[in-house]
């Protein structure tokens, strides 16, 4: 098996060593040793990188992803946890949908001022309800 140094990894993949190194901390990939003072890592890290970054895009944070994928380096990736996850987005899209479309309504609403607007009211309402939930959850 070809070992590639942690340089190289940070360049194929476009992540940072230090970000490298942070990712092995944290279990979330692993290396095989060491070339001088730089560790080696096989190539299937690359891959697993590829995976972490979907997950990052996805929302994920890093210890959901590692949950996901599991130790070692074949990734059991837990479909549960995809699932859970895009119906979080599902939501998210419905909740920015609605924003969208009252922002747009407000814009082009005929009221003389955004404050008559019954629609303008509703999202700002919305907004502080949201925001009074939210610090009683934190």
């Amino acid at each position: 098996m070809a070992l590639i140094d942690i340089a190289e990894v940070a360049r194929r993949s476009g992540v940072p060593a230090s970000t490298l190194r942070f990712y092995e901390e944290k279990g979330l990939i692993e290396s095989l040793g060491r070339r001088g003072l730089r560790r080696t890592f096989g190539a299937a890290v690359l891959e697993r990188l590829s995976l972490i970054a979907l997950g990052r895009s996805a929302g994920f944070s890093l210890d959901e992803i590692s949950e996901i994928l599991g130790r070692g380096s074949a990734a059991d990736i837990d479909r549960s946890m995809l699932l859970a996850k895009a119906e979080e987005i599902d939501r998210t899209l419905r909740r920015l949908r609605a924003l969208r479309d009252g922002l747009r309504h407000a814009a082009a609403c005929p009221a003389p001022s955004h404050a008559e607007c019954p629609t303008f009211r509703r999202l700002m309402s919305i907004a502080a309800l949201r925001t009074r939930k939210a610090k009683r959850k934190g």
